[in-house]
């Protein structure tokens, strides 16, 4: 009972930090491990020893399938030089050179102790990199980088720390480093492989969402023992069985699994990420009564625990210069059309903070090794000097190196364009479909589609003040939905009808609720920016057409108007110049659509969007921006 009340309360400490960190806009890693080590010092607060076991078995598996599975293996494989280059030369780097400043202020910690130590303070934590990174809006390829890393970096440290213990007890020799390293590296990738082949067959079989979320729920397990069982990295296992899953989860799963894993691993994630914070708090006071009978002088130990914290920081940032610049000759970013700058570099070392795993390994060196309480500690400073220090200062780090944030603008143009095309290729199989249609559900399924599409290039622009149309279609049909399910609850009350079939109608309006397409809305303060012209994309029509002049913020006010509308009477949400005459002409979700109309009156190929700000293009013919 007691152990049960403990877990629910250690639940609701959890949900009310990350919700009140929300509310106070601080990481939520911060605030819980703030927490944690608060309430240590509290009277009816049990004392916590996070064992081993229980993070390198019940937590990293999980944590780690989940952030995979989420991992664009593309993107991954974009980046696998750089993540390679931080998930093994780093880490490696860092064990002996953490170890190489231990040993320097406290000789009587030996070699391989002191690289012990090394390899548990040397791999950087997922979820609080990520989760600040996030949060502040950091680039893309600097997340996926981050990702990357730390997919990869927790079983290099790993199998550095299992070298470095067993060389302090019996020796080893580089030989048996080197086989040690492939065994666990090329054998968990293999064994991440064979998991990956078996269930993708299970998936193929099974249909039902709640057997494939089970089958889901199995997987990181029996992918880490597996690998552990067999003498092989159960990380990089895990890691490999996660990233091909999920990369192949629109081929082998139903869009039912799809959606129910993804809830299912989010929740887990979500709760998993924040326990294990608030745990690594929940370890601050045992740990510090625990160095004060050392034989080591308190000035020694408070002056290599800060040499370590030192050290972890300053070697990354030397490491990440030197690979970029020495090893690493990065491709054009494909947000920009340029080589990332040094800012982004600086900004991937800043980014190093440590985490539970940390901790974690540093329980595995044996309780009979001298010194470990001061092990512990340096661990433990290291964790939670990174989470503060860094952690705390990566916001303001970033505004001042001012890297930007992903555009949104520039995320609904991609996604508008890549619906349009993933139309064009849907309506050419409903094209080839033999089927009598007398119903005109051929018709109404291309309103449909075309609603959808519509409401995704409306998250670019509107008329000032106008309200567009997908979303007063959403404010409508939700005020609908509402009306709808408070009817029916009226007449759930009664008891006249079956409580199957009202859940049935329950779900049905959950769905569609689901389903509307609610418009990103921007600041209204916020001022019209130029838009930058995506690049990766381009065909001939857009090669031949070049760009007009961006249209100015005053546009509409100076007379730039769809005189095609005005003459009728009617009203445009966007305007589009066609780049072959001139012409402006409303788009596809206005009324009359007079820019396509014009495209196949004239055949003219390339529009420039005219709204205030905006300079992309889209070519009629083969459906691409530019």
């Amino acid at each position: 009972m007691e152990i049960a009340l403990f877990l629910v309360a250690l639940v609701v400490v959890v949900l009310a930090g990350a919700a009140l960190a929300g509310r106070l806009e601080v990481p939520a890693p911060l605030l819980l491990i703030a927490v944690g080590v608060g309430g240590t010092y509290l009277p009816f607060v049990p004392e916590i020893h996070l064992e081993p076991e229980i993070v390198l078995l019940g937590l990293l598996p999980p944590l780690l399938y989940a952030a995979a599975i989420q991992t664009s293996l593309v993107d991954f494989n974009a980046n696998r030089r750089a993540i390679l280059l931080l998930s093994i030369g780093l880490v490696v780097f860092t064990t002996f050179g953490v170890g190489a400043v231990v040993h320097l202020i406290v000789p009587s910690i030996s070699w391989p102790v002191a690289i012990a130590v090394g390899a548990v303070v040397a791999p950087p934590d997922a979820v609080a990199a990520t989760a600040i990174a996030r949060r502040i809006g950091l680039p893309r390829r600097v997340v996926t980088i981050l990702e990357g890393e730390s997919l990869l970096n927790d079983a290099t440290a790993l199998v550095s720390l299992r070298t470095a213990i067993a060389a302090a007890s019996l020796g080893v020799n580089a030989l048996d480093v080197g086989v040690d390293f492939l065994r666990a590296s090329v054998g968990g990738a293999a064994l991440g492989f064979l998991v990956f082949v078996v269930v993708a067959k299970l998936r193929k079989l099974v249909t039902d969402p709640l057997m494939d979320t089970a089958i889901s729920l199995v997987t990181p397990f029996a992918a880490y023992l597996l690998a552990e069982e067999l003498h092989s990295s159960g990380v990089i296992s895990v890691v490999v069985a996660g990233l091909l899953l999920g990369h192949k989860a629109p081929i082998i799963q139903t869009a039912q699994s799809r959606i129910a894993e993804r809830i299912n691993w989010r929740t887990i994630a979500f709760l998993l990420e924040n326990t294990v914070f608030l745990l690594i708090g929940l370890q601050a006071r045992w740990i510090l009564e625990g160095v004060a009978d050392s034989a080591i002088a308190p000035a020694r130990i408070a002056a290599v625990c800060a040499a370590a914290l030192l050290a972890t920081i300053v070697l990354r940032l030397v490491w990440v210069f030197a690979a970029r610049y020495a090893l690493v000759r990065p491709g054009l970013d494909p947000a920009t059309g340029h080589a990332p700058p040094w800012q982004y570099t600086f900004v991937l070392g800043w980014a190093g903070m440590r985490g539970v795993v940390t901790l974690a390994a540093a329980f595995v060196i044996p309780e009979t090794t001298e010194h470990r309480e001061v092990l512990l500690l340096i661990a433990f400073t290291v964790v939670a000097g990174t989470l503060f220090i860094q952690g705390l200062s990566l916001p303001w780090v970033a505004r001042r190196l001012r890297v930007p944030s992903p555009d949104p603008l520039d995320d609904a143009l991609a996604r508008a364009a890549l619906l349009q095309q993933a139309s064009k290729a849907g309506f050419a199989a409903l094209e080839e479909l033999d089927h009598d249609d007398p119903h005109g559900v051929a018709d109404l399924i291309r309103q449909r589609v075309d609603q959808r599409n519509f409401a995704a290039w409306e998250q670019l622009s509107t008329t000032p003040g106008q309200e567009s149309p997908s979303d007063l279609y959403a404010r409508a049909r939700l005020a609908m939905i509402e009306a709808e399910r408070a009817k029916v609850l009226e007449i759930r009350s009664t008891g006249t009808v079956a409580s199957e079939v009202v859940r049935d109608v329950l779900s049905i309006l959950d769905v569609e609720e689901s389903m509307l397409d609610i418009a990103a809305t921007a600041d209204d303060e916020e001022a019209p920016r130029a838009r930058r012209v995506p690049t990766g994309s381009s065909c001939e029509h857009l090669d031949a057409a070049g760009h007009a002049p961006v249209a100015p913020v005053a546009s509409v006010a100076d007379g730039l108007v769809c005189r095609q509308c005005v003459e009728l009477g009617s009203h445009w949400v966007s305007l589009r110049r066609c780049l072959a005459c001139g012409n402006v002409a409303c788009c596809d979700s206005s009324p009359h659509q007079h820019a396509t109309e014009h495209f196949h009156d004239t055949t003219h190929p390339v529009m420039q969007s005219a709204q205030p700000g905006e300079a992309w293009r889209w070519c009629f013919v083969h459906h691409l921006t530019g």
